[in-house]
């Protein structure tokens, strides 16, 4: 209860401060502008493992909680613009918040955006920004309306959703390429490890050779541990996004990255994770999905396991979405996971298969 109070009273505060700055801006700068949006994402999710904790597998971030209806993601934001400035600051509640930023500072942990920046050139489109950002890595966002499927992906859910730095980002006139460098405080975090001083960057390059195709790479290097015990890591994320017609789309991305077995060494731990997606428009208030991947972790980098095989396994899925009006979406999926080992528990007994249904609701505003 003291946080939901702590919640409401941030976006009361947020609210009546914007509303002066509103004022203000309106009298200094014709150009500039503020704006309000809202989302907000229910779920209920059953594993057929049946869990008497209420809680999936530890790998998961997202939808997550079994057995109970739920609040996944709930955010207010405030967004400003004008030609050489910009803003956003978005503040929410809900399991993604509490399961991944359950390291954060209690304050920090129900902010979702929060960052400024200003065009460095006013004649190109080049930005530096600053403050907590959405991740660069990846095709699928913590917004479950802006993904192909319910749930997310296991690649997904083990790399960053949102990072705290510096980045200086250029989208080309004709808006074709978007190149973007950045400074982080490390593996999305927005608080430094206690003893790291070890600074993290990340590169981002987007492609878009015509409307149809979207062509990324995004890497991330940095260090997790104390820098007594420091261990370099270095991971790669690469997708394509494929609209083949009005109807059919496709999605295929693959994430791989290597940590430092010791300190200095040059023996590296290894994980990687290919995922192919695929939509299908049925009607305009109807859309399907399957997605199929595989994710290996031998060595328990990003998903620690205590089996012989360490983390290796496959997962399949189903989900069709309900569009009753233009801003809320209803969708129901099922989904699978295979593992070598039997790293999951079904029903007070370990098993190497893992199966569950999850529904929500989501509206934009």
């Amino acid at each position: 209860m003291k946080k939901i109070a702590e919640f409401v009273f941030l976006v009361m505060v947020m609210s009546g401060c914007l509303s002066m700055v509103t004022t203000v801006i309106a009298q200094t700068d014709s150009t500039a502008k503020i704006t309000f949006s809202g989302y907000l994402e229910t779920y209920y999710s059953y594993d057929f493992g049946n869990p008497s904790t209420h809680q999936r597998p530890p790998f998961f971030y997202s939808f997550n909680r079994h057995n109970e209806t739920n609040l996944n993601l709930g955010f207010v934001k405030a967004n400003y613009s004008s030609l050489n400035v910009r803003a956003n600051l978005a503040l929410m509640g809900g399991t993604y918040a509490q399961y991944n930023l359950a390291s954060e500072q209690d304050l920090l942990s129900n902010i979702f955006e929060a960052n400024a920046g200003f065009k460095i050139l006013t004649a190109k489109n080049l930005w530096f920004d600053a403050g907590i950002l959405p991740s660069h890595i990846g095709f699928e966002s913590a917004i479950g309306k802006d993904c192909w499927n319910l749930t997310r992906s296991i690649l997904a859910d083990n790399s960053p959703y949102y990072e705290a730095g510096a980045k200086v980002g250029y989208t080309s006139s004709n808006e074709k390429l978007y190149l973007a460098f950045l400074y982080l405080n490390g593996w999305q975090k927005i608080q430094k490890l206690k003893g790291n001083q070890t600074p993290a960057f990340g590169f981002q390059i987007t492609h878009k050779p015509n409307a149809k195709v979207v062509l990324n790479y995004s890497n991330y290097i940095g260090n997790e541990q104390p820098d007594s015990n420091k261990l370099w890591r270095n991971f790669h994320n690469l997708y394509a996004q494929f609209q083949f017609t009005d109807k059919l789309g496709l999605i295929t991305g693959f994430d791989i990255g290597a940590q430092q077995k010791t300190k200095g060494g040059t023996n590296y731990s290894i994980w990687y994770s290919p995922v192919l997606i695929a939509r299908y428009c049925i009607h305009d208030k109807f859309r399907v999905a399957v997605r199929a991947e595989y994710y290996s972790d031998n060595d328990g980098v990003i998903i620690p396991s205590s089996v012989p095989n360490g983390f290796q396994t496959f997962g399949y899925s189903l989900n069709l979405d309900y569009l009753p009006a233009q801003n809320i979406m209803f969708r129901v999926e099922g989904r699978g996971l295979n593992s070598k080992d039997n790293i999951f528990t079904s029903k007070d007994h370990s098993s190497a298969s893992n199966y569950f249904m999850t529904t929500s609701l989501a509206i934009s505003f």
